[in-house]
């Protein structure tokens, strides 16, 4: 009887011991969770007025991003008409020399929708770039 009574104390006593430890632990953590709540609360606004200064100062770059993709993109598209141009003219020598040459009433044509499948793809590449800058 006596080594039946030894252990149902000691864990009888261990069990006590362990609510006790799991009581004061929850009211640690309680005390705790109270005592981070005004540091949390500091902790958010300060990344909240972090992320408005940030918007605030950022701002203006993203302005000036904006105008310059709208320079580019005006620049493109002159570069492009210029070089469009640039393009019908040398199909119109090509044409006018090519006809002197041969007899073959093919290659003028093939240089024809050759140089204008190139240039339907630079107007593409541009249109392109202009709606990505319109993105930004």
């Amino acid at each position: 009887m006596g080594l039946s009574s030894f252990f149902k104390n000691l864990f009888g006593s261990t069990k006590e011991s362990v609510t006790e430890l799991a009581n004061n632990a929850e009211s640690t953590f309680e005390q705790a969770k109270e005592a981070a709540a005004p540091y949390i609360e500091k902790a958010e606004t300060f990344a909240e007025e972090t992320i408005d200064k940030v918007k605030e100062v950022s701002e203006p770059y993203i302005d000036k991003a904006a105008d310059y993709a709208n320079q580019a993109k005006e620049t493109v598209s002159e570069y492009a008409d210029k070089a469009s141009d640039a393009i019908s003219d040398v199909i119109d020598t090509v044409k006018e020399k090519t006809a002197s040459l041969t007899s073959d009433a093919d290659t003028p044509e093939t240089i024809t929708e050759t140089v204008a499948d190139v240039s339907e793809k630079s107007a593409a590449a541009v249109e392109e770039i202009g709606d990505e800058a319109d993105k930004a």
